[in-house]
């Protein structure tokens, strides 16, 4: 019984003892877990307390050009994924050409493949769709997907790259230096805010139809749903776009477009702490701007300068590549001062490094005066290349306006007269005018689903004139007639023929003075037949309104081939018309088709991404 009582009492001491031990070994388990968590916390808010990247931004009124607000908007930044808004530009060009389309395929590269996140997960061998890759380059900022586009295009990213920088100097983004097409650190890559905000107003002057991706909220791609990492898309009224960007050297930017009524802001934010911070500044800069922009368009559209010019700028940042980055380095010691630019300290301790154009220029020898009489001959210089549209546009606005026009000697060839034969040209006829213009026999609208399509009316042809003998002499013209501009040059007076509302265009005189008299009785609107109007069959189908016709027989051909054979009997033909604006427009159109047809070819091109209307005729 005492044996059995002593044993049951150690079993009791043996629990009690390991239930203590194992309390205490809980206790220090979570004591120390509890100690690591609270150095991390500590450690992290340290890091997040010393990240300060140099910050700038801008907000440019598109309307009219001007700046309306902006902090250190020309101190040189690291673009990070804002390095892709100037890929997609290279690429809408090779769209915009025709030289690829959206369901083109581009292959996936090893290099391709091996790009750091954020990315598709691409591997190589495959291929990516263009319109994949774009749609991957807005919402998830694909790094991945920013190579292929660099390679397809280019051959290679350093390559690609080099043209990112030679755009960038068109476009007049002076400070801008690409050496990769994603934006993944490099040291030498670099820009400002000021040539940000060029870029994001000329990519939507240049491309409206492509612009529309930076809109996308979510892509959908192999099954997968990916949003966009611009979160003031769908929470800031008016917001359209266009691209976010973040490494740790650059901090959190952004590029923001937004249109309220007639108004249109671009803003850049370069440098943000965090995410939330940067897009609360952008969202405070909108709206402390938007009173004071402009609600008429009263600026050109961005246009690129002369690709001769883009070279030269690109060579001297060649070499000047250490420079700019100790400029860059510069600028995150000097951040902590405010109203101190750090890019200005530097440009004033450094003295101005003259271009090549311009040193070349100064060992040339002075050129000889030339005579007054030989500078007539000087051609005038081409306007430069302007890829949008001017609405409502002041003169003094436009750049070189102001500028005198520049005469040009013309060389005047007489010609001398002989018998001639004089038309019998009565008040229903009229002499066909001499023009290197083809005529407008078809026509083209504004790129708008709800524009007004109207009917094409193309003059008939004009009867040409009568031609009787004429053996006499002719009578006395009057001093100067005749004088205007001929087929071989400026006629003498004497060898033109008169008008025919002239009493001198009849050898007879009684048959020029009855015609006088007829003259004199009817009124002069009488005088020519209005032209009837081309009547085309079955239903009409617009593509398009082109600023050229050039630009609008393109996009029939590329409706044609995209028609899938739907259009092979359709009748094309372009129209001019003038918009509301007085911008004159040609239209891009088929006629010919029934009610049906027209309404399956319209379904056939949008899914291709071209704009289709039908109307009845």
């Amino acid at each position: 019984m005492l044996r059995t009582t002593w044993a049951s009492s150690r079993v009791l001491r043996l629990c009690v003892l390991g239930l203590a031990t194992a309390t205490s070994a809980i206790i220090f388990t979570t004591d120390s877990a509890d100690a690591r968590r609270y150095r991390r916390h500590v450690r992290h808010q340290e890091a997040r307390a010393s990240y300060s990247p140099a910050f700038a931004s801008i907000i440019v009124d598109a309307n009219s050009g001007a700046t309306l607000q902006s902090n250190n908007p020309d101190a040189l930044r690291r673009p990070a994924s804002l390095t892709k808004i100037m890929t997609l530009y290279l690429l809408f060009e090779r769209l915009e050409a025709g030289k690829m389309t959206l369901d083109t395929q581009m292959d996936v590269s090893e290099h391709a493949s091996e790009q750091a996140p954020t990315k598709l997960g691409l591997k190589p061998g495959q291929t990516l769709r263009v319109e994949d890759a774009i749609k991957g380059l807005v919402t998830r900022s694909a790094n991945d997907a920013a190579v292929v586009i660099a390679e397809a295009i280019g051959g290679d990213e350093e390559s690609f790259a080099k043209l990112m920088t030679r755009k960038a100097r068109a476009l007049g983004m002076s400070k801008t230096t690409y050496r990769n097409a994603s934006g993944l650190p490099d040291d030498e890559q670099l820009t400002t805010a000021r040539d940000q905000a060029t870029l994001g107003r000329a990519i939507q002057d240049r491309f409206p139809r492509y612009y529309r991706y930076f809109a996308t909220s979510v892509f959908v791609y192999r099954g997968h749903s990916i949003r966009n990492h611009n979160r003031l898309l769908g929470n800031v009224e008016g917001v359209d776009g266009i691209k976010t960007g973040y490494t740790r050297a650059s901090g959190f930017n952004l590029v923001t477009s937004m249109r309220r009524g007639n108004r249109h802001l671009v803003g850049v934010v370069m440098g943000g702490r965090s995410g939330g911070s940067r897009d609360a500044t952008m969202r405070n800069l909108l709206a402390e701007n938007l009173e004071k922009a402009s609600a008429k368009r009263t600026v050109a559209a961005i246009s690129e300068r002369n690709p001769a010019e883009a070279n030269t700028e690109v060579a001297e940042a060649d070499t000047s590549r250490s420079q700019a980055t100790v400029q860059v380095q510069g600028t995150a010691q000097a951040a902590a001062e405010p109203g101190i630019d750090a890019m200005q300290q530097t440009r004033s301790a450094a003295p101005a490094k003259p271009s090549i154009m311009a040193a070349a220029a100064a060992a040339l020898p002075p050129l000889p005066a030339k005579p007054q009489a030989k500078a007539e001959t000087a051609k005038p210089e081409p306007a430069p290349l302007t890829s949008g549209v001017i609405q409502t546009q002041q003169i003094a606005a436009i750049p070189g306006s102001a500028e005198p026009m520049k005469p040009v000697r013309v060389k005047t060839v007489q010609v001398k007269a002989g018998p001639m034969k004089l038309a019998a040209a009565g008040p229903s006829q009229t002499t066909p005018s001499v023009t290197h213009a083809i005529p407008p026999a078809r026509g083209d609208v504004a790129e708008t689903s709800n524009a007004v399509v109207a009917k094409a009316e193309v003059a008939k042809p004009e009867q040409p004139a009568r031609i009787e003998p004429a053996r006499t002499e002719l009578p006395p013209q009057p001093p100067g007639h005749g004088t205007g501009q001929g087929v071989l040059g400026v006629l003498p007076a004497s060898s033109v023929a008169p008008a025919p509302s002239q009493a001198m265009a009849y050898a007879d005189p009684q048959k020029a003075q009855a015609v006088q008299q007829n003259a004199a009785l009817k009124p002069a609107a009488a005088a020519a037949p209005a032209p009837a109007p081309t009547v085309r069959s079955g239903w009409i189908i617009q593509v398009g309104a082109l600023e050229s016709e050039g630009e609008a027989r393109s996009r029939i051909e590329a409706a044609r081939s995209h028609s899938k054979g739907l259009l092979n009997k359709a009748d094309p033909f372009t129209e001019p018309v003038v918009a509301k604006d007085n911008r004159k427009l040609f239209r891009a159109r088929f006629a010919g088709l029934e009610r049906d047809q027209a309404e399956a070819v319209c379904r056939t091109l949008k899914r291709a991404d071209i704009p289709c209307i039908t109307a009845r005729n």
